[in-house]
């Protein structure tokens, strides 16, 4: 039979007395850390996948067609898509494959190197983006739970973080 926590009970909070508690109190604030962020990111991507459902996208399609609507000419090369969302160009042929099969971008020839493929957003797409973007907005990022200085403080830290990993920031 599976145990149930205790109500009041925070299971990471518990983790990071037991590392205490087994000698490992140097790195009980890091792993606290790092747990929290994971366990935050697993809630935040359930209310995004529930926000997305409608729309039939994953978080990943979702960036990429939100990427072609920002650009000028709502097209760019797959590999300057692999790049501003910081994904191996394999991942960006996967997106690229399920969003054309839903008809919400196509491929076509880059004007001037034949070896670049160009994705492009449809009038479908963007107007998927639209209202998955609006969808968002509402259920997700006006509603994080946390007032604009925690969302400023935790944007600061998390820059900060991916700055020391070694990933860019700006």
């Amino acid at each position: 039979m599976a145990r149930v926590t205790p109500p009041g009970l925070d299971p990471i909070d518990e983790a990071r007395r037991q590392w205490v508690a087994h000698g490992w109190a140097d790195a009980a604030a890091g792993m606290t850390a790092v747990t929290s962020v994971m366990r935050a990111h697993q809630l935040l991507l359930a209310r995004v996948g529930d926000a997305l459902k409608p729309f039939d996208l994953s978080f990943a399609r979702y960036e990429l067609l939100t990427l072609l609507s920002f650009s000028r000419e709502g097209r760019m090369p797959l590999t300057s898509a692999a790049r501003r969302l910081q994904v191996h160009p394999t991942s960006v042929t996967n997106t690229v494959d399920r969003l054309e099969a839903a008809g919400l971008v196509r491929r076509e020839a880059h004007p001037t190197d034949g070896r670049a493929t160009l994705v492009a957003l449809t009038d479908a797409g963007r107007a998927t983006a639209e209202r998955a973007t609006a969808a968002l907005n509402e259920e997700v990022f006006s509603r994080t739970g946390l007032g604009d200085a925690d969302l400023e403080a935790l944007i600061g830290t998390i820059s900060r973080l991916r700055a020391a990993s070694g990933d860019t920031t700006a």
